[in-house]
């Protein structure tokens, strides 16, 4: 009996850290935009860099060398914001994916409240499709949640996987590989394609990438990170190897 495969799966790198690096001390290195380079010429299949409203990484400037300089997909993380929503429809990056944001936050904390923001997300999302720009949004792998972001015409949803990264055991993390699993399944039957991130490792990426309906995976402390012991060339391939090797 011939089983067909699932599809291959894309590796986003986010480069927000090479911008925290560039900002602690100030000037121009490292470059982001150069490591955004990099990174694609090392396999990444899309490059995603979350523009904050307080600019602690990722600059204007930045993204508009991006938006210029990539042949890949760049995808912009943003806040639901009239600011956000504005740069990015000037921009037009290939995808834009909302996250909550909370200027106290060391990092993104959850996922978007879809369901409980339906009135104010509704027209930013509506202005983006219509600008030609794919919207995702980044939510908990709850029914309601994916259901509110089918309904508001949202074409992608990025599972958020910190809980399972961040589960103290085995135990713990097989109830969360549970809800990834639940939500990827229910996500891809409301029509939504399914991406994932938040917290994946060399480690802990094999289950989430094994599941057949998740179709992208946006990491990026954890390679940027350890970037600095192996190259970023050899980190993205070693991660591409491993995903790739989870998705057979």
């Amino acid at each position: 009996m011939i089983t067909s495969l699932p599809a291959p799966i894309r590796l986003g790198v986010n480069i927000d850290h090479i911008a925290t690096v560039r900002n602690a001390r100030g000037g121009a290195h490292p470059d982001p935009v150069k490591g955004a380079l990099l990174a694609q010429a090392s396999g990444a299949d899309g490059i995603t860099a979350h523009l904050r409203e307080d600019r602690r990484h990722i600059r204007d400037a930045d993204l508009e060398r991006l938006r210029a300089d990539l042949s890949v997909p760049l995808n912009m993380e943003m806040a639901a914001t009239e600011e956000m929503t504005a740069i990015a429809i000037r921009l037009r990056p290939h995808a834009c994916c909302l996250v909550p944001e909370r200027r106290q936050e060391v990092t993104t904390e959850g996922g978007l409240d879809v369901r409980g923001q339906t009135e104010s997300l509704a027209p930013r999302i509506a202005r983006m499709r219509d600008a030609g720009i794919r919207v995702s949004l980044f939510i908990d792998p709850d029914a309601a949640q994916i259901e509110a972001a089918a309904k508001l015409g949202a074409a992608v949803v990025e599972l958020h996987t910190g809980a399972y990264a961040d589960a103290m055991d085995a135990t713990a993390r097989a109830v969360e590989l549970g809800r990834l699993t639940a939500g990827a399944e229910h996500a891809a039957r409301c029509g939504l394609e399914v991406h994932a991130g938040h917290g994946l490792t060399y480690d802990n990426v094999p289950p989430i990438a094994a599941l057949p309906q998740v179709m992208e995976l946006n990491i990026g402390h954890f390679l940027i990170g350890q970037a600095i012991f192996d190259g970023l060339p050899a980190v993205i391939r070693h991660m591409k190897d491993v995903i790739a090797a989870a998705r057979k």
